[in-house]
């Protein structure tokens, strides 16, 4: 009878303990992902197919008022549901988008009271979660700090983009999220420098990848990174340092808002580097599009002849001629950069733009955000700064026939400066302007927000590879990593493509690699930095490559990569796919691609030709994708090719 008793009093015991670990637990839809919640030490841990891959992270936030990371009581804990997002976009790695998760919602509150909700939603790419203050207040409330952490195995990899310190670099105008990424590093790798680490953040435990980043910042917070030491493999939230502040009006750099209050998403993609890529998590996650007429929200292609050609090229004359350049590329812009104002003027810049509407062109014109947090003294300035300021600039344009702008030079991650960039984003579209941030911070989703914000630079682009052989050097694997970190999610202007020569610098990648960036690189505006000159070196079947490339793409695959040294990927649009590679390392590879998925299909190859390699070199055939779905092909150090499939 005693050992009856004792039997049952074991059942009991297991059945309640399984019943209280389901209680906290939040699976995906597949059951692969699970996350393990423990309100009692304000902590939460990540399992992907039986492993552990994120260990005891913190949870929670401070606010001036109260502690919310720690001594919290568990109210309750709602039963799981599946939340379902059906979206469309037009300047993303796929148009339509379908997101669904598990949600469960921790209530808690502290000792004295104060409620704070927190929200995990697992997808099966991935965990996403954020906090919820429910309460009303009458007055502001402020966080001071927040304690989430990502706690990783040991042994665990990293690829990482340190974030350069605040009013550093050319003319003060850091951070600018461009910087070389730090590749293959372990865990608790020191930052260089106290701004810690940017998003995307890319990891790998054995087998399985990670890319960490966040979205929804709305108004009520800052941007954030990852802390500059992680002890113990465990990376901490970083707030922004006191210069990256709007500095024109309240320069409120720290999250503050009344009550209620909802925190960004932090966000976890989980699993294999395919599903890391094919992922749209920073947008599933991200506030939906604001109501706007979409009739002027047209992506393209644009010419420009700054990069190539610098400022002595902002003239009437040079860029009537990058209009007739872009109208022979069938491309849909033309960006005139800074200095138009005093170089050109206003008069003939209304001649330039009735000169390139007759040519099916639309003018993109360039702006200095202004502001005393950098000495950038560049014209157009202090035209933006205010809401009255930017509207009867934006008038004005709107009346000439700009289609857009590019805005440059902000000053960083504070509160205060990602509501800049959303009042510009607001006022922009009431005039029907696209608009650019160069100079800028990562867009985290603001493009499904506002969907005429079609792309923002946040990347050392092609521009300081014209500046220093030693960019040009590293560019090969660079591009990599931005193409699959920085491109993760959010449109990246890196301004590619150089297919000729770049003044004064050797170039390191054939062009076939240049040509196999405006694949693989994503931006709702593409900028090609090519010149007229330049493109007349390019044979003609190039050139109708160039002239029929996409803008905008419908569905994305990944085929093969690793960060810095190989991305292969297909993207589709309508019944084409196109096929894109790019090699970062100097060394000749025999890659063996499955396109299982095109098989039987008949292509066009793009490739290296037996020239000289720093010189224009193409050669192009007719392909089949073998019945066997693999195809074989030889690249060059530094080398790519493109394909196209019917």
């Amino acid at each position: 009878m005693k050992r009856l008793l004792v039997f049952v009093l074991l059942i009991f015991c297991l059945t309640e303990s399984n019943a209280q670990s389901a209680a906290n637990t939040v699976s995906s839809p597949d059951k692969n992902i699970v996350v393990n919640c423990d309100i009692a030490t304000a902590s939460y841990s990540v399992s992907y197919k039986g492993s552990i891959i994120l260990k005891h992270s913190k949870l929670g936030v401070v606010r001036e008022d109260e502690d919310f990371s720690k001594n919290l009581q568990l109210v309750k804990v709602t039963a799981p549901v599946i939340v379902k997002d059906n979206y469309t976009m037009l300047n993303a790695k796929k148009k339509n988008i379908r997101y669904i998760a598990t949600q469960r919602i921790f209530e808690t509150k502290t000792l004295s009271g104060k409620k704070m909700n927190i929200i995990f939603r697992v997808s099966n790419d991935g965990v996403a979660f954020h906090y919820e203050f429910p309460e009303r207040s009458t007055g502001i409330k402020k966080i001071t700090a927040e304690t989430t952490s990502f706690h990783f195995n040991e042994g665990t990899r990293a690829w990482l983009q340190p974030k350069t310190e605040a009013q550093s670099g050319f003319e003060h105008t850091n951070p600018s999220y461009e910087a070389h990424y730090k590749i293959d590093i372990p865990t608790g790798t020191p930052s260089p420098g106290p701004n810690g680490w940017v998003y995307p953040a890319l990891f790998k435990h054995n087998d399985t990848w990670m890319l960490i980043t966040e979205a929804a910042l709305g108004r009520t917070y800052c941007g954030t990174a990852l802390q500059q030491y992680s002890p113990d493999n465990e990376y901490k939230i970083n707030f922004p340092q006191a210069p990256e502040v709007f500095t024109n009006g309240k320069a409120t750099l720290n999250p503050e808002s009344p009550l209620p209050w909802i925190t960004p998403w932090r966000i976890i993609v989980i699993g294999s580097m395919k599903t890391i890529t094919e992922s749209t998590l920073g947008t599933d996650l991200a506030f939906p599009a604001r109501k706007i007429d979409p009739s002027f929200i047209k992506p393209g292609k644009a010419s420009w002849s700054w990069v190539l050609q610098k400022d002595d090229s902002t003239i009437y004359r040079v860029q009537k001629k990058f209009i007739d350049y872009a109208a022979a590329m069938n491309w849909q812009y033309c960006l005139v950069d800074a200095e138009w104002d005093k170089r050109i003027g206003y008069d003939s810049i209304k001649l330039l733009t009735d000169y390139a509407k007759q040519k099916n062109v639309g003018i993109l014109l360039w702006y200095n955000s202004a502001g005393s947090w950098n000495t950038v003294k560049m014209t157009p300035k202090d035209m933006l700064l205010t809401h009255e300021s930017r509207i009867k600039e934006f008038s004005r344009l709107q009346q000439v026939g700009i289609k857009g702008i590019k805005v440059d030079f902000f000053s960083g991650d504070g509160q205060s400066m990602i509501n800049y960039y959303q009042d510009i984003l607001e006022d922009a579209a009431t005039y029907k302007l696209l608009v650019n941030f160069h100079g800028a911070t990562l867009p985290r989703g603001l493009q499904r927000t506002y969907p005429n914000f079609l792309t923002a630079e946040g990347v050392q682009g092609y521009e300081m590879i014209t500046f220093n052989q030693n960019d040009a050097n590293l560019y090969p694997q660079h591009a990599i990593m931005v193409a699959m970190v920085r491109n993760a999610f959010d449109p990246m202007d890196f301004t590619p493509m150089c297919l000729y020569k770049i003044p004064r610098i050797t170039k390191t990648t054939t062009s076939a690699f240049e040509l196999a960036t405006s694949v693989t690189f994503l931006s709702g505006i593409q900028h090609f930095a090519e010149t007229p000159e330049g493109m007349a070196h390019v044979p003609f079947y190039v050139q109708d490559f160039l002239r029929s490339i996409p803008n905008s793409w419908d569905d994305t695959k990944l085929i093969e990569a690793f960060p810095g040294k190989l991305y292969v990927i297909a993207r589709k649009t309508g019944k084409k796919w196109y096929v894109a590679t790019l090699n970062g390392e100097d060394i000749e590879k025999k890659l063996s691609l499955d396109l299982s998925f095109l098989k039987g299909k008949k292509g066009i190859l793009i490739t290296t030709g037996t020239g000289v390699k720093n010189e224009v070199s193409f050669a192009t055939k007719n392909t089949v994708v073998p019945s066997n779905g693999k195809m074989e092909i030889l690249v060059k150090g530094n080398d790519g090719f493109v394909a196209v499939f019917d």
